[in-house]
């Protein structure tokens, strides 16, 4: 049986895996041999994916709806303790497109919508994921993938930087309060524009592609120099193709999970 096929091997999740971001995600860990649970709401974007990595046995997809709220995020976790797969990384990509516009132009409700948009889901499924990968018998990894402009404001988009900014802060506070449940939370902070199809034409010659983003979000894995660091600026040195799969380093980790358990049986 392969790797990526076992089911005690520790996989990741990729929250907001049908966004462009995200199916850079999901490309930079299967490139890097992790077993991948994609999750996403059921659609146009996730049948993409689907089809895109059609040859890939270490894919799982889970359709689920967005998370707005604590209830949405407990919701998942279940549905992810019921699989039966340990998890050794979240990758949290969830945002809603930037709209353009002075916020002194907009009603003070927008600022409201926006945090609640873009920032509390992020809170919400840290609160019952966390948890979860704390269950392993295995370091873990928490992930969250910030937007361009949160450290100064972004003309005409000034919202994106407010809530930029948010998310900072409570990847620095999440960073903290997850080091006692043995899971280290970090932000990967990416200060350009993404380059996607849709902004392609116009896109500068420094905005990073998805796949650049994912693979310096999947280097915080292995990256043990940056662990202290609650958040990580995006570089274009991490963003190389990886050197070796992570296959070893979840096979070392599989023996100790056994390891763990053959102990725990025989001083019960």
């Amino acid at each position: 049986m392969s790797l990526s096929r076992n089911s005690l091997t520790p996989g990741a999740l990729v929250l907001g895996a049908g966004g462009n971001v995200g199916f850079g995600v999901v490309g930079a860990l299967l490139e890097a041999g992790s077993p991948v649970l994609a999750v996403g709401r059921e659609g146009p974007r996730m049948s993409a994916l689907a089809e895109h990595f059609d040859d890939e046995p270490g894919l799982d997809l889970l359709h689920a709806p967005c998370i707005h709220d604590d209830r949405d995020a407990a919701r998942l976790a279940e549905q992810v303790r019921e699989r039966g797969r340990p998890l050794r990384a979240v990758f949290a990509s969830m945002g809603t497109p930037p709209q353009s516009g002075r916020l002194l132009d907009r009603p003070a409700s927008f600022l409201l919508e926006r945090l609640e948009a873009d920032l509390i889901p992020h809170l919400a499924a840290a609160r019952h994921l966390l948890p979860l990968l704390a269950e392993g018998q295995h370091a873990a990894n928490y992930v969250l993938i910030g937007g361009p402009y949160a450290e100064r404001g972004w003309s005409g988009y000034g919202h994106a930087s407010v809530t930029g900014a948010a998310m900072r802060m409570l990847a620095q506070v999440l960073h903290e309060e997850a080091h006692a449940l043995g899971v280290r939370v970090q932000l990967l902070s990416v200060d350009k524009p993404v380059c996607t199809p849709e902004n392609a034409i116009n896109a500068c010659a420094e905005w990073p592609d998805a796949l650049a983003v994912g693979r310096s979000a999947v280097s915080l894995l292995t990256r043990g120099d940056r662990a202290s660091q609650s958040i990580v600026p995006w570089s274009a040195r991490d963003a190389r193709p990886p050197e070796q799969t992570l296959a070893c380093d979840f096979e070392e980790t599989l023996w100790a999970v056994a390891g763990a358990r053959r102990n725990g049986r025989a001083s019960a």
